[in-house]
């Protein structure tokens, strides 16, 4: 279900079925994936990250989840090397909400004018070994080398 369905099937969704809807059409196993990794340790990580950004945040009117997904990449590529992990899911994110791997690329090195060369390159650097990935197994996922 897209957020599009939920906002006209259920106008009055909470923010948590707005960003289940999110998230399964961006990687339907995000919600489990979260769940298996942080919610033994912090119990209820996985529906707050889904209900606030997702539901919150990635479901608010006046820009495409496409769009939101670039300003994401852009904004990852940003802070740097650092963040390698979440900007190789985002990327895949970004793919899943219908941008092109040279829109993602091209927003990448758009962030040398703002995070400088090493942050675009190490951006680019990431870009290139998901791409790589995928061209090697359909199945492949960022959430693989976390």
């Amino acid at each position: 279900m897209t957020i599009e369905t939920v906002a006209e099937t259920a106008p009055n969704a909470s923010a948590l079925e707005k960003g289940r809807a999110i998230a399964a059409r961006l990687n339907p196993d995000l919600e489990d994936i979260l769940s298996e990794r942080y919610d033994a340790v912090l119990p209820g990580f996985s529906e707050t990250l889904i209900e606030s950004a997702y539901g919150r945040f990635y479901a608010r009117e006046g820009l495409d989840l496409k769009t939101r997904q670039l300003a994401t990449v852009a904004a990852l590529t940003v802070l740097g090397g650092q963040t390698a992990p979440q900007l190789k899911v985002n990327i895949e994110h970004a793919l899943a909400a219908g941008a092109g791997e040279r829109e993602i690329l091209e927003v990448i090195l758009q962030m040398a004018a703002y995070g400088g060369w090493p942050a675009a390159i190490n951006g680019l650097n990431a870009a290139l070994e998901l791409f790589g990935e995928r061209a090697r197994s359909p199945d492949a996922s960022a959430w693989n080398g976390q």
